[in-house]
């Protein structure tokens, strides 16, 4: 091989990490093999996940930021954003230009719940509420008013709890942190008294980690609050599953310890509560036009380990519901993919690395045993094109600009190190001010 062109679509975690496997396997090859890679982004700021799906109370995971950037700033790597898949470009523009395409676009659509009235206002995919309080530039600002005092959350998965902790966590605690200034706004004008989250297997089943569900149980002002029937794996599962999994997962033994520890307070009475709640699922959004509650079916695990309902239902009082029960990546067509397209959304964000790293080696031995008269590939070939169609990158030295105005907003607020910018016109306006 002599000199590559890559281009890596998606600017998230999984991306980055592609574009740096690429640069360091490259280098170790034998000869070493001259590797420029350009990563796309529809959006025009990097990071995805790290900047837009980690809560803004966990500092601690947004600053792998800080190891992405490094990624970002190696000179053999380009950044262009504000460039989408499909109207500015298309998979053949790509292969047209580059040796090869890597496509790290992630799982960007929720999965529903299938019942009636999910369509009610109200009622919301849960990575619509995580897209406002991150400050998507998908989402308006005031996407959520926040004016229900009772909560229902449906999943039991990290999503689900980051949600929860935000709805209920005293919103003064987040004003040093990047939330963009209308959201806090609208947090501390909450309503919000009452979050129930709700699994439809039982807590050995449940997928949080027990860090993060632990961090439930230490918020100030909040009684957490879970049914001791439900708290107990082998209450409604004749299996057995339950005491398994617990032996063999530690994992499942840490999230069981907590929840038992939950079951076993007194409720302080405090203003806000959350209440954690298995074995049940929706059957129902009630409502006319709003939402006003959330029926529920007892379930259980028969003999054959099958989930089933009892029959038995309970309305749930809830003026919203956010669902989060999984996610679907949007088919694409490709060569290569990497990070959630490729493995479906598992593990987390340092996952993606290996994940990366074994794209990187398939594709590497690919391009190795191409025939020999494959014809060189041109990023600039992208390049004339875009600006032919009158699409301007946004460029890295462009994002540095859009930071810059972060850092300078949080300090006229008064607010920590950056404040996110509160829209996708505050966005373009930093990186690009009028002339």
């Amino acid at each position: 091989m002599t000199g590559l062109d890559v281009a890596v679509v998606g600017s998230g975690p999984a991306g980055l990490y592609t574009a740096e496997a690429l640069i360091k396997q490259t280098a170790a090859l034998d000869p070493p093999v001259p590797v420029r890679v350009d990563v796309l982004d529809r959006l025009p700021t990097p990071y995805g996940l790290v900047r837009y799906g980690v809560a803004p109370d966990h500092p601690s995971i947004k600053s792998i930021a800080e190891y992405l950037r490094t990624i970002l700033e190696h000179p053999e790597v380009r950044f262009l954003g504000g460039v989408h898949l499909g109207d500015d470009v298309t998979r053949e523009d790509l292969l047209a230009s580059y040796d090869a395409v890597v496509y790290a676009t992630g799982a960007m659509r929720d999965r529903r719940l299938g019942v009636e009235g999910e369509d009610l206002a109200g009622s919301h995919a849960a990575t619509d509420f995580v897209n406002w309080y991150c400050g998507h530039p998908d989402m308006d600002s005031e996407a959520f008013s926040l004016d229900a005092e009772s909560v229902a959350v449906v999943g039991v998965g990290n999503v689900a709890v980051d949600v929860a902790r935000i709805l209920v966590r005293d919103p003064a605690e987040l004003a040093p942190t990047d939330v963009s200034q209308p959201v806090l706004d609208a947090l501390m004008a909450s309503k919000v008294r009452e979050v129930h989250v709700i699994g439809r297997r039982g807590p050995a089943q449940a997928k949080f980690t027990t860090k993060e569900l632990r961090e439930l149980g230490e918020l100030s002002g909040v009684d957490v609050v879970v049914a001791g029937e439900e708290a107990d794996p082998a209450a409604f599962d004749v299996t057995g599953e339950g005491a398994r999994l617990a032996e063999t997962d530690r994992r499942v033994r840490g999230n069981l310890s907590v929840i038992d520890g939950w079951a076993a307070r007194v409720p302080a009475g405090h203003d806000r509560r959350l209440t954690v709640r298995f074995w049940l699922r929706p059957v129902k959004v009630e409502g006319t036009e709003r939402v006003s509650g959330l029926t529920v079916e007892r379930t259980r695990l028969d003999e054959q380990g099958r989930l089933s309902g009892t029959g038995e239902l309970e309305t749930i009082p809830a003026q919203m519901v956010l669902r989060s029960v999984g996610y679907q990546s949007v088919p694409l067509a490709g060569e290569y993919v990497a990070g959630w397209l490729k493995r479906g959304p598992t593990g987390v964000i340092g996952t993606n690395k290996s994940d990366a790293a074994e794209t990187v080696r398939s594709l590497l031995a690919d391009l190795a045993a191409a025939r020999p008269g494959r014809a060189p590939a041109d990023r600039e070939k992208l390049a004339a094109l875009l600006a032919a169609r009158g699409v301007v990158p946004v460029s890295y030295a462009d994002w540095l600009r859009v930071e810059q105005a972060e850092k300078d907003l949080a300090a006229a607020l008064g607010r920590g190190a950056r404040v996110k910018l509160p829209s996708r016109a505050a966005i373009d306006a930093a990186y690009r001010p009028p002339a």
